[in-house]
């Protein structure tokens, strides 16, 4: 896909890759606030986890593996892991990637996961 930072043939990608294999490449994720956060990212442009073949799950486990590996240096007391998926969720890149953010006990927001902003009252749906 032409003009993809994600598509390496683009020459886009600004992030250092750390490991790859045949299907996926895990890169950092270029944040300033989340220095230990990364990205694991297919060869192949598709924009949602939903359209992955049984192998590349299966890779993908491994590489998430592998990611943890490598994040286990930094001695993180916890991880998030999420997908967004569709502009609504927060997709800003139309190719899919899973977000690997390493959580420290000295964060101030440590304790608080992925559901802390989406469960604010300010974010609850109005009734219909």
């Amino acid at each position: 896909m032409k003009k993809c930072v994600f598509c390496l043939d683009n020459q886009l990608l600004k992030s250092e890759i750390y490991l790859q294999n045949t299907l996926f490449y895990f890169c950092s994720a270029q944040d300033t606030i989340l220095q230990h956060s990364g990205l694991i990212i297919p060869f192949r442009h598709i924009e949602t986890p939903f359209k992955f073949t049984e192998k590349e799950w299966q890779v993908l486990q491994q590489t998430l593996q592998e990611a943890k590996k490598y994040f286990n240096k930094f001695n993180p007391q916890g991880y998030n892991i999420g997908w967004n998926v569709g502009a609504v969720a927060g997709q800003t890149v139309k190719h899919v990637h899973l977000h690997i953010i390493a959580r420290f006990e000295d964060e101030p927001y440590s304790g608080r996961g992925i559901k802390y902003h989406l469960r604010s009252k300010e974010n609850k749906r109005k009734d219909k």
